[in-house]
């Protein structure tokens, strides 16, 4: 019975593996198509309301995606919506920084540190877990 259950734990830590490296490869992609991208503040014009989590026994919890507005450097509006989502709904007129392509301002996406702030605590929190759920299958008693 242990042999299974180890079985479903290497089956999850694979899971959550793959998953982060996933998400870092796809922020690292973003930061590096950005580094040479011109960087403004861009205006909140709005944004969508959606609900994330509820799966299993979570919660699920309201989320707001702001979408903004920005020139480019020609002068030309712009707009967007971040994939950066918040637990309060932001203010309509309020700032955030965005990187554009210049050669298709219509590409752009909000830069943020939170993104790279929630993969390191994520990658922590699971870890963590994973040790625990690993030392609990040792000393579950089965019989």
């Amino acid at each position: 019975m242990k042999i299974v259950l180890y079985v479903i734990w290497a089956l999850f830590v694979a899971g959550v593996i793959y998953s982060v490296i996933h998400a870092v490869r796809k922020n690292r992609q973003h930061e590096q198509m950005a580094a040479d991208w011109p960087r403004v503040q861009a205006t909140v014009t709005g944004s969508r309301a959606g609900w994330s989590g509820g799966t299993g026994n979570m919660t699920p919890n309201r989320r707001f995606w702001p979408t903004y507005q920005f020139t480019d450097e020609h002068g030309r509006p712009f707009g967007g919506e971040s994939e950066v989502s918040f637990a309060e709904q932001p203010v309509p007129g309020s700032p955030v920084e965005v990187a554009y392509n210049p050669a298709d301002p219509n590409e752009s996406f909000h830069v943020s540190s939170q993104t790279r702030t929630a993969l390191g605590c994520l990658s922590l929190f699971f870890a963590v877990f994973a040790v625990a759920l690993f030392w609990f299958i040792g000393v579950f008693p089965l019989g």
